[in-house]
């Protein structure tokens, strides 16, 4: 029985958190799990915390002078913000995918072996099969294999970002973060990167903030609702767009406001 209460616990565990930007309270009393090997979306009107929420997750908020963090935010049991933590660790287990795709100019090949070398990986033969299986992971393998030595910068907007979530897997993290991943993408790039989620939550931890309600229907197994900084309601996916629990959440998926 022991070992089943290891498979079943959260991957994050966030509890009471509070975020301030300065004297600008962004973040209130947020408590909420997120589950190993699930896809969960976090919603809500512009402004209303997601990405602030998302970014707290591997401590990209540290970046930004003036943010102070109340509350406890643990990684399998250990708390992130913890002062022993290494943060370029932390980074490497809670990978970052960003709204607009931003690879780096470099090849296609060197984005994705980027990582692993910092990690101290130098074997040719080893960063090749990284470079493959990351590749294909992120389902680009077979559209960029005879062209791995080209500038990324020359790929589609949608293979670029396809190319970034590779570059994120190459790393091997247990948890991806995707900050709204296909809002600058078109209907198709969009769809293909939709299938991939749920090829990599077979692996992966996923959370995504998205603004396209239909989205977080179609790819998560949870949705949290953020409003003005606080989580509103947190829920199976399925429920809560059926049925959700609270007014303000209902409100905002039949667009009445937002």
């Amino acid at each position: 029985m022991a070992e089943q209460t290891v498979l079943t616990k959260p991957a994050i565990q966030v509890e009471n958190l509070d975020l301030y930007y300065g004297q600008k309270q962004a973040l209130y009393d947020v408590s909420m799990d997120v589950e190993v090997n699930t896809v969960t979306a976090l919603i809500g009107p512009s402004g209303c915390g997601k990405s602030t929420f998302l970014r707290t997750l591997n401590r990209m908020n540290d970046l930004i002078p003036g943010v102070q963090i109340k509350g406890t935010i643990r990684l399998h049991g250990e708390s992130i913000y913890d002062r022993n933590i290494d943060v370029e660790m932390l980074r490497k287990q809670v990978g970052m995918v960003f709204q607009a795709p931003n690879p780096f100019p470099k090849s296609i090949y060197d984005n994705i072996a980027y990582g692993p070398r910092i990690h101290g990986i130098r074997n040719k033969k080893t960063l090749d099969e990284i470079v493959e299986k990351s590749l294909r992971q992120a389902a680009l393998w077979d559209e960029v294999k005879d062209r791995l030595r080209d500038r990324a910068t020359g790929l589609s907007g949608g293979q670029q970002q396809r190319l970034c979530i590779a570059r994120a897997l190459a790393v091997e993290p247990e948890i991806v973060l995707m900050d709204e991943p296909t809002s600058a993408l078109d209907p198709i790039s969009t769809s293909k990167i939709e299938e991939l989620l749920q090829e990599l939550k077979n692996k992966y931890t996923i959370v995504i903030v998205t603004h396209n309600m239909q989205q977080a229907a179609r790819v998560s197994d949870k949705t949290a609702f953020f409003l003005n900084g606080e989580l509103i309601e947190y829920n199976d996916t399925a429920t809560l767009f059926s049925n959700p629990a609270n007014k303000k959440t209902e409100d905002y998926i039949t667009g009445r406001f937002g």
